[in-house]
């Protein structure tokens, strides 16, 4: 029984972004055994060593009319470099030289596809090479890099028709060609495809002869070979690939791009029927549209064919046709435009006309293991993990399981004993589960595991499990065993959250709904913030149903439970953002629109919206966020409606709302040019004017639209004159009427009889100064000053002190007057009785003021004093002792 966790691997394809930005659009790209040259521009190419890459190395190819590179073609060895025109013309360039030199025999056909010649390529000669061009037609050429005899400068030594091809009829053009030595007895394989057709052609080559070029290899008898494989489906080109093994010449393995999908299998130099053994159709998946979005370039590795998009990149893996590996580019960089593998370095090249990219592809055979023991491939399993001993443990348990399910107990059934097997297993079960034995069972528990693993009797093991109620270990059993349906069924029936927490992360990758189904009915017995790593795990790989079903969790952890955690608010937000945008702004709406009732982090939101572009989120999440001026900045960008609304919001200050809608004004009229608009802002907020927005508007517009809004302003202002001129009237009316009360009141006098008391202390009036007040009661001046003093606040008490000295201050300097002056003092003398009387008459004014503003028994001091206690507290035990 083996329960193993594999340790976390790096990525089989690393992808990585050359240092390096072209002076040029990039047109194409060429690599090859680490030499790479690219056409840059109209006429510019350039050469870098990769050994050296700070050493590049720039031509001009110096062509003046409007010819176009086509396309570039780099031999194995790195030194020879055909550079096609559009204008069907061809330029050699040598790895050693500067100067590029036309072929003129090639004049006159445009070269789609170079088959080297492995074997006799040098550095200064190709040896004969085969030519396909556009027309269908295949020449075989050889290029020497040296100069020549004295009547032939030409690099190409001669270039001669061998063989055409066609489809439906017609010429076809080949797309690609391959030479290949396979075999001891110098045979030749020779494959040419065309968009729809591949072909092949063998023969021999006589000994010493391989320098005459492969003409005869197309001359000689086909019968034994079909003549072409053809696919029905049209995408305009084809491309072929192979790969290589170290330490062999010949490739091991083919992949073929064309219309109805990938073409792949073996190559095998023995078989006399077909070069291709082992042949398999791998289609394009639904996503990949020959009419709209094709395939680009195909490059082949061991256990993987890469097939290049638009804009990105899928692995698939030739064992099992399953896509296992996908790379998005962004769009920043542009459209993809070739990719290239070089065959010496191993490198994988794909370029756009901005960027360089580079793919290493790292331990590409360490997963083999897990095809090869699925397929019951256990030999080819262990030849591949020999070195993990973790891994070989599980290929072994695997095959014993196997063997133990095909042999033995099909033994059993054949013999006829299947019934002896069943009771036998029975009784078995029978004692595991006794109650008498249950706490020996339960204490050597793990000894009985070892055993049963060891005979291979997974069931009764698993069995065994349930009776000692070891649930983790029978989950672990059927996720290794990928039924991953039992192994929820043992979850929900025993609903252990830790267990839950465990197991959900497996279980999500392989039956995400049903495992979400678990969840909910689970409900709040589990903790939702713990089951977010399992969530997280796979929605970034995952597929659209684990995605659609996480959101279908989170939305009911948030709507049915009313979760409130922030952790699972923000993954519902991002999950929205990024699978499910139109569900985002429903969801904003819904949660509330004051900071209290909002359970998501607000600046996450912000960020998360205005990254993916969701402007009216962006607006809804500022006008929660009382970011009133940046909401409307934003929504001005989106609706001006949706501006509207929010400059309506800052209900208490009327100055924002203002400066808001001139916002709104000043876009309608600057950005929009539109009048009438301008006009509706002035009628959807009152606190705009006519002249408000009059500014926003160009020097010589017409005054038409807004005519009326003008004619209406006057009036308004008009009106406001009127209003303002009556209240002035009435404001001088009444100034009058209170100027004649004022003199009237300055005539009003009262009779007071001889006869007449004091109101406080009953004595006669007149024997002392007092105040007589309308209401008809009279008071001494000092009975009053002792009636009011306590009604008044500490502070008019302490200006009534203050003043009181100042007034015995002025009476004394009055009495020193009556002392004889000295004849030089009589001027100051004659000045300070004039100040002292005009300050003594102040300072009675101002106690006047405060003392007898009002009637002591008829004003607000009695009204004020109502509630207060006959006697002060604060002496009330003195009064009563006084009583008694």
């Amino acid at each position: 029984f083996v329960n193993v966790r594999l340790e976390e691997e790096k990525p089989i394809f690393n992808k990585q972004r050359i240092d390096f930005t072209p002076p040029e659009r990039i047109n194409h790209l060429a690599v090859c055994n680490n030499q790479l040259c690219m056409s840059l521009g109209k006429d510019t190419l350039l050469r870098i060593d990769l050994a050296k890459p700070d050493q590049p190395n720039q031509i001009e190819l110096g062509r003046k009319d409007e010819s176009k590179v086509h396309k570039l073609f780099l031999d194995p060895t790195g030194s020879h470099l055909l550079i096609c025109l559009s204008t069907s013309e061809c330029l050699y360039l040598n790895r050693n030289t500067q100067k590029v030199r036309s072929l003129s025999r090639w004049r006159g056909h445009l070269i789609e596809s170079v088959g080297w010649n492995k074997q006799l390529g040098n550095e200064t000669n190709t040896g004969p090479v085969l030519v396909g061009t556009s027309q269908g037609i295949i020449f075989e050429a050889e290029i020497s890099a040296t100069e020549g005899s004295l009547f032939n400068t030409n690099p190409d030594q001669y270039f001669r028709q061998v063989h055409s091809l066609e489809e439906d009829g017609k010429p076809a053009p080949v797309c690609c060609l391959e030479v290949e030595r396979g075999g001891s007895e110098n045979k030749y394989f020779i494959i040419a495809t065309t968009r729809k057709r591949l072909f092949q052609f063998v023969g021999k080559l006589a000994e010493g002869s391989e320098q005459q070029g492969f003409s005869s290899i197309f001359s000689q008898s086909q019968d034994l070979l079909p003549s072409f494989q053809e696919f029905p489906a049209n995408m305009g080109y084809s491309e072929i690939t192979f790969y290589t093994p170290k330490l062999r010449n010949s490739p091991k393995s083919f992949g073929w791009m064309m219309g109805n999908g990938v073409l792949y299998g073996q190559l095998d130099y023995v078989r006399p029927d077909s070069l291709l053994s082992d042949v398999q159709v791998w289609e394009y998946t639904p996503d990949i549209d020959i009419n709209l979005n094709k395939p680009i370039s195909i490059v082949l590795t061991q256990f993987h064919f890469l097939l290049l998009l638009h804009d990105r990149v899928k692995a698939i893996c030739t064992l099992n046709g399953q896509e296992v590996y996908e790379d998005l580019f962004p769009d920043k960089f542009g459209t993809l435009k070739k990719m290239i593998k070089d065959p010496v370095g191993g490198l994988v090249w794909i370029y756009t006309e901005r960027a360089v990219f580079r793919y290493h592809i790292q331990r590409e055979a360490r997963d083999v293991w897990q095809m090869y023991m699925s397929m019951t491939k256990f030999d080819l399993a262990k030849e591949y993990c020999r070195d993990r001993p973790e891994c070989m443990d599980m290929v072994l348990a695997k095959e014993a399981e196997h063997c133990f399910q095909n042999k033995r107990l099909g033994q059993l059934e054949s013999d006829g004993n299947s019934v002896i097997f069943q009771e036998t297993r029975d009784e078995f079960r029978q004692f595991l589960s006794s109650s008498k034995h249950k706490e020996c069972l339960y204490n050597n528990r793990s000894t009985i595991y070892d055993l049963l693993a060891s005979h291979g009797n997974v069931d009764d093991m698993v069995y065994f499990s349930v009776v000692m109620q070891d649930y983790e270990r029978v989950i672990s059993h059927y996720c290794q065993h990928d039924d991953y349906s039992a192994a929820l069924d043992v979850l929900s029936k025993h609903c252990d959250q830790k267990l839950f927490y465990k197991f959900s992360p497996v279980l999500m990758q392989h039956i995400p709904k049903k495992v979400v189904d678990a969840w909910i009915e689970m409900g709040k017995r589990l903790d939702p913030k713990k089951l977010i790593p399992a969530l997280m795990n796979y929605s970034q790989m995952g597929s659209s149903q684990q995605i659609s079903e996480t959101i279908r969790y989170m939305e009911f952890c948030v709507y049915k439970l009313t979760v409130t955690e922030e952790a699972i608010h923000n993954y519902l937000l991002s999950l929205y953002a990024k699978y499910k945008p139109d569900s985002l702004l429903q969801y904003l709406k819904q949660a509330g629109t004051h900071p209290s009732e909002i359970h998501y982090d607000l600046k996450y939101a912000l960020r998360l919206c205005a990254e993916n572009g969701y402007l009216k989120a962006c607006v809804l999440v500022y006008r929660i966020m009382e970011l009133y001026e940046e909401a409307v900045d934003l929504a001005l960008q989106v609706d001006v409606d949706l501006a509207k609304t929010c400059a309506d919001l800052p209900e208490d200050d009327e100055e924002l709302r203002k400066k808001l809608w001139l916002k709104i004004a000043r876009h309608v009229v600057q950005e929009e040019k539109d009048v009438k608009k301008a006009m509706n802002c002035l009628s959807s907020c009152n606190l705009l004017k006519i002249e408000d927005i009059l500014p926003f508007f160009p020097d010589f517009v017409t005054i038409d639209h807004f005519k009326e809004a003008i004619c209406s302003s006057l009036e308004e202002y008009n009106q406001h004159i009127e209003e303002l001129k009556q209240e002035m009237e009435e404001a001088t009316e009444s100034a009058k009427r209170i100027r004649e009360d004022i003199q009237e009141m300055r005539n009003k006098y009262g009779v007071v009889d001889s006869q007449e008391k004091c109101a406080a202390c009953d004595f006669p009036l007149l024997n002392r100064p007092f105040y007589l007040f309308l209401c008809g009661h009279m008071f001494h001046y000092d009975c009053l000053f002792q009636e009011v003093t306590p009604h008044l606040t500490p502070l008019k008490q302490s200006r009534l002190e203050e003043l009181q000295k100042k007034l015995a201050a002025t009476t004394q300097t009055s009495k020193s007057r009556h002392r004889p002056a000295l004849k030089d003092e009589g001027d100051t003398a004659s000045l300070g009785k004039g100040n002292a009387g005009t300050s003594r008459e102040q300072i009675k004014s101002d106690m006047d003021d405060i003392i007898a503003s009002e009637c002591v028994y008829c004003g607000e001091l009695m009204i004020k004093s109502i509630d207060k206690p006959f006697i002060d507290p604060q002496k009330f035990e003195e009064e009563k002792s006084s009583w008694l």
